[in-house]
């Protein structure tokens, strides 16, 4: 089984692909809200969604998804 076929096949929307570039860069979660305009709740919320679409369990495995992805652009999608 290569790399990406380990993860989920569900793709991440606008604001979540957003959210997943914010983790990845470090930010914690009430940082992130305040970068989106929104309360750290919401941001628990999406993280959610995202380890659920994506199949992974924390913020370390969407930090290392977003950046074997960042270097090809239409990766980001898939």
């Amino acid at each position: 089984m290569s790399g990406n076929e380990r993860y989920g096949t569900r793709i991440p929307n606008e604001r979540e692909q957003r959210v997943i570039q914010l983790v990845a860069q470090g930010l914690k979660n009430s940082e992130v809200a305040e970068q989106i305009g929104t309360t750290e709740h919401v941001v628990k919320n999406y993280l959610r969604v995202i380890y659920d679409k994506l199949g992974l369990w924390n913020r370390v495995e969407l930090a290392l998804w977003y950046e074997s992805r960042r270097m090809q652009p239409s990766m980001m999608m898939q």
